[in-house]
């Protein structure tokens, strides 16, 4: 085996309330498979008494340990760009980042979640409608997700945030990347909910931290395909009233598994295998 595949690798997560994340054991178990050494650690905000004001000690910190790199989740994919060397191209659209490498010195940021996302929807909620859609959220794995849903061809969204301001900013900023698609953000979920052929879900509700339903059930149509991003736990309560309501649904571990895809690329300078990813992630979460 050559040295290339020996060699140990090191990498993290940072975000709040991470510690029910099967990203450690995904990229782990990939690594032990291809010959790596991986180390692969949590450095959740909630358990260290941190916050985004802390992103700059926390990379200094992964710097010194010889991270190759950092995932980047809620609440710091917006917040951790002001403390980046260089984005990729995609990672600058959406002002989000999910994934910094660290190499010679330097911080890169990129964004592996929209792939994610339309990889999982691709596979998983083929033949879809794409007339129009709601989405619930305009942070940052929200942005990943209307991008992504507007480059598979979405024809319309309107987009919904707790933070109206946050939801119309993102909406003229997709707009400016795709000027053939009509985008706003929403101010009444029921009238856009009546007139839409999907939703998707792009907030941490449902999360074991984040208890309960994103939205009325009562909104929700059996003509609705509902796309989830939480995946811990795999089945939120949105997915199951979707389903009891005869929704088409897309739970969040297709965005999961295939954002884990592109950031062990990115890692490890290696090609994973996404199908004994997938079968992996099914194992762990069958």
């Amino acid at each position: 085996m050559s040295e290339t595949l020996v060699r140990p690798l090191k990498a993290g997560l940072i975000g709040a309330g991470i510690q029910a994340s099967l990203t450690p054991a995904m990229h782990m178990a990939e690594g032990a498979a291809q010959g790596l050494r991986y180390a692969y650690e949590l450095i959740d905000l909630s358990e260290i008494g941190a916050t985004e004001n802390d992103l700059p000690r926390l990379l200094a910190d992964a710097e010194r340990q010889g991270f190759a790199g950092l995932n980047i989740t809620h609440p710091c994919k917006q917040s951790v760009i002001a403390h980046l060397d260089e984005l990729s191209p995609d990672a600058h659209r959406l002002g989000a980042v999910n994934t910094v490498v660290l190499t010679g010195g330097r911080r890169y940021g990129h964004n592996t979640d929209w792939w994610g996302f339309a990889e999982g929807f691709r596979r998983g909620l083929p033949d879809a409608d794409l007339s129009s859609g709601v989405q619930l959220g305009a942070g940052g794995a929200g942005v990943a997700t209307a991008y992504a849903a507007l480059s598979f061809g979405l024809k319309r969204l309107i987009v919904f945030d707790r933070e109206p301001e946050r939801a119309r900013l993102l909406a003229a900023m997709l707009t400016a990347l795709f000027p053939e698609a009509d985008i706003t953000a929403g101010t009444d979920l029921s009238v856009a909910m009546r007139s839409a052929s999907g939703l998707i879900h792009a907030t941490p509700t449902g999360m074991a931290n984040h208890p309960g339903m994103p939205l009325d059930a009562e909104l929700l149509d059996p003509r609705h395909w509902v796309a989830e991003i939480v995946y811990f736990p795999l089945e939120t309560p949105l997915l199951s009233e979707a389903r009891r309501r005869g929704c088409r649904t897309l739970d969040g571990g297709g965005m999961a598994v295939f954002q884990a895809v592109g950031a062990f690329r990115l890692f490890t300078g290696l090609e994973p295998d996404t199908t004994r990813m997938l079968a992996h992630f099914k194992a762990m979460t069958g």
